[in-house]
């Protein structure tokens, strides 16, 4: 049980610091979506505020989903929740939990998959593929581009998105741990 409290101090601990620190990030999406206004209306329209600032409201939600999770500020139906008990509301936390850290990795997977893609592998094996990329085994081949009229290159949004994911799946492995130290009655 030392593990767990452990593990759950350290991954609270840079989810909340991530979290606090990107929760800025809706500051940086209001100035591109400021600029675009301002450029539309009195200059000539820019090409890439529009999908500068999808990148960004990606990266803002993506990166702040799991201290949303920490929070606890996630959806949830309260309609019979809100009534339960302490340990039931532990149980249902601990089963529902397991689901969404079975859909997170489906998700990393394909976000692997994905961002090997951009990076130019078209082969089946996109774990092995970046290990080679360390290893020095493989090489970055042609880089996908977004087919705006931009054009930006698209692996960095799709590293962002991995980042968030696997930050997402170890605070769902931190919440699975407050449940079950919950379920054994020793305080968090």
């Amino acid at each position: 049980m030392r593990f767990a409290q452990s593990y759950i101090h350290v991954v609270d601990g840079v989810n909340y610091r991530i979290g606090r620190a990107v929760m800025y990030g809706i500051f940086v999406l209001m100035g591109i979506l400021l600029w675009s206004s301002i450029n539309k209306t009195l200059f000539l329209p820019t090409l890439w505020t529009l999908e500068m600032a999808q990148f960004a409201m990606v990266t803002y939600y993506i990166l702040g989903g799991p201290y949303s999770i920490q929070l606890g500020s996630n959806v949830r139906m309260d309609l019979l929740y809100g009534e339960w008990s302490v340990r039931k509301k532990a149980w249902f936390d601990l089963i529902t939990v397991l689901f969404l850290i079975f859909y997170l990795c489906v998700l990393i997977y394909g976000a692997v998959s994905s961002t090997a893609y951009s990076l130019g592998y078209w082969g089946t094996e996109p774990f092995s593929f970046f290990g080679g990329l360390l290893t020095g085994a493989e090489e970055v081949g042609r880089l996908e581009q977004s087919s705006s009229a931009w054009r930006p290159y698209l692996w960095p949004i799709k590293a962002i998105m991995i980042l968030g994911m696997f930050l997402m799946l170890l605070q769902c492995i931190s919440e699975l741990l407050k449940d079950v130290l919950r379920l054994k009655g020793e305080a968090i």
